[in-house]
């Protein structure tokens, strides 16, 4: 019997996404859901702007975002430092999807993760994230043909099919076709499996497509 399919949409450098792991892997074990991660890749400057271009209410914004996400942080016992700098998560976000496909996403995620947000890891050079993949038991060879070859398609493929419904920002989750953005949807989201009529609705769905 196949399960309900939750999909996450998250990125690396996201502290929000980082703080809502716990809920949803939870969520496997208390809703019998299946998640289906994928990178959403943000690019800063979309929607951020450029350094020159940001404003004092923009530094105020941000400055409480990094707190208030720190506090989830503290409250699971996890370590959040700042991020030293903009990074571009491609090589991190690509690794995810080879981890997956090689049996071992669930270490790679979580290491990915911790280590990124206490200053451990450098989630745009390939060879730190190499390491990780061969740390986790893949092969570096692998890994570099796949970066160096499909890869990047595939990942762009991803983003675009996530902004085609609808998303914008990480976490994003996505039950039976309707978004779930930030971990403090989790408890709606929660509500909608809970509800007998979108559990068959999404278990309908997954039959269609696997016909």
């Amino acid at each position: 019997m196949p399960k309900p399919l939750v999909r996450v949409y998250t990125d690396y450098k996201s502290p929000y996404a980082f703080v809502a792991n716990k809920r949803l892997f939870e969520l496997e074990e208390t809703h019998g859901v299946e998640l289906e991660w994928l990178p959403y890749t943000l690019r800063v400057a979309e929607f951020m702007g450029t350094v020159e271009e940001r404003t004092p209410h923009f530094w105020r914004k941000v400055r409480y975002a990094y707190m208030d996400a720190r506090r989830y942080a503290n409250a699971q016992g996890l370590v959040m430092k700042g991020p030293r700098r903009i990074y571009d998560a491609f090589y991190s976000s690509v690794g995810m999807l080879f981890a997956q496909r090689h049996g071992f996403f669930r270490p790679y995620h979580d290491t990915v993760f911790r280590r990124f947000w206490s200053h451990e890891l450098e989630i745009d050079d390939l060879a730190a994230i190499t390491d990780v993949i061969t740390a986790c038991g893949g092969l570096a060879s692998e890994f570099e043909a796949y970066v160096n070859g499909p890869a990047r398609a595939e990942h762009d493929r991803i983003i675009d099919e996530a902004e085609a419904l609808g998303v914008f920002g990480v976490p994003t989750m996505v039950f039976n076709g309707e978004l779930f953005w930030g971990g403090d949807r989790i408890d709606m989201l929660i509500d909608r499996i809970e509800r007998p009529e979108t559990i068959e609705a999404a278990l309908g769905s997954r039959h269609r497509k696997s016909v």
